[in-house]
């Protein structure tokens, strides 16, 4: 009883970090269930992961503008003309190992211009994006206004979107090495969990009892190893699914562990203190917004090379479902609130509606209407937590 006290204490305490993943959880038990179980089969979870891949990836850059209180609605066109590029630079016989740096550096300097008509010469950020929105709408039609597609026939490429890592051996119909990155997943959790836990003991932070921290390590780790389970069992994970699991990583390290991640949150907090205690405001936005720029490179390398083509439609809406991501995943309205694990999860659950609700037969309009409610409640939710935090 102490211990289920202890539990919804915990929960009630930290209901913005926690309330997309029990979200997540419930959403895809209906699912499951109303599907008869196809909802959870290993092909479907691959499938769901991999159709989540660039949207996660812009929902990672969004999520970290709308912490600093701007917005990016440049992002989705520009996705989509840096994957037409991609394909351009391939037909013309250039290796994929040098086509990647070139996308994402392009990404990263159309992000830095951003930057810099936001941070430096003042012009809001919607209105520089909303006429990035319409260059990069432009310029995708021109490079494509020839063939309306163009195919991409590079077996590298295209396994960025729709590979698998390979399999050292099977056991029992179980991809190996997916089970072994998943193992050592696991363990780099605990490991982690057991240091920030020594870390607030040293210095006095307010840590749960031994055994609730015990049952958080079990129930993640079930979690982590169900997942891979799953995915084990379907050709293993993808290269797609690696790409945001690094993603994650390296953005988790960079706004948790890192000075310039405190003064991202600083800015995003409160942008006048921040500049009076010595925080460059028109630095950390343009860093956010160039990072915002490759990523939206990344983004666009991943979808031209799941669909194998680059088309004129290419980056179509991106910037709503990345943004939507975002809020649902925890990211605050005000600034200052966001997590890069959060805007992951926000894509993993914008897919998952989507996903279930085809697997139901649902129809597109009804489609659209629940995902613009659950966007408002992620949003309702947001308010009402600042609110009670006040």
């Amino acid at each position: 009883m102490k211990l289920l006290r202890e539990a919804l204490g915990v929960i009630k305490h930290n209901i913005r970090d926690y309330g997309m993943y029990i979200a997540l959880i419930i959403i895809m038990i209906t699912f499951t269930i109303l599907t008869d179980g196809l909802f959870m089969t290993s092909r479907n979870i691959s499938n769901l992961l991999d159709s989540a891949g660039y949207i996660a990836v812009l929902a990672v850059g969004v999520m970290l503008v709308i912490v600093i209180r701007h917005i990016d609605l440049s992002i989705g066109f520009l996705a989509g003309f840096l994957g037409a590029i991609a394909a351009i630079l391939l037909l013309q016989g250039i290796p994929v190992y040098i086509v990647i740096p070139i996308v994402l550096i392009l990404g990263m300097l159309a992000g830095s211009i951003t930057g810099f008509l936001v941070a430096k010469v003042g012009i809001p950020a919607f209105v520089a994006t909303l006429a990035g929105w319409l260059i990069y709408r432009g310029a995708i039609l021109l490079v494509t206004e020839k063939s309306g597609t163009i195919n991409v026939d590079n077996e590298a490429f295209n396994a960025i979107g729709n590979g698998y890592i390979p399999s050292i051996m099977e056991i029992g119909g179980l991809h190996l090495l997916s089970l072994l990155v998943g193992a050592v997943g696991i363990l780099f959790y605990i490991i982690s969990a057991l240091s920030n836990r020594r870390n607030k003991i040293k210095y006095n932070f307010k840590v749960v009892s031994t055994p609730m921290f015990v049952i958080q390590l079990i129930f993640v780790s079930v979690i982590i190893a169900y997942v891979t389970w799953l995915l084990a069992g379907y050709n293993g994970l993808s290269w797609t699914v690696v790409i945001i699991l690094l993603v994650v990583m390296i953005y988790h390290f960079v706004t948790t562990k890192t000075v310039i991640g405190r003064h991202i949150y600083a800015v995003g907090s409160n942008p006048e203190a921040a500049h009076l205690s010595g925080i460059s405001v028109s630095k950390i936005t343009f860093l956010v917004f160039g990072s915002m720029g490759m990523l939206s490179g990344l983004s666009g390398i991943l979808f031209t090379a799941r669909l194998q083509s680059a088309t004129t439609t290419a980056g179509t809406l991106f910037e709503l479902d990345a943004i939507a991501a975002a809020f649902v995943g925890g990211v605050s309205a005000a600034g200052g609130v966001g997590k890069v694990t959060g805007a992951v999860i926000g894509a993993v659950v914008m897919a998952t509606l989507t996903n279930g609700m085809n697997l139901m037969g649902v129809g597109i309009a009804p489609q659209y209407m629940i995902r613009g409610g659950v966007l408002a409640l992620a949003v309702i939710f947001d308010v009402m937590t600042r609110r009670q935090r006040a």
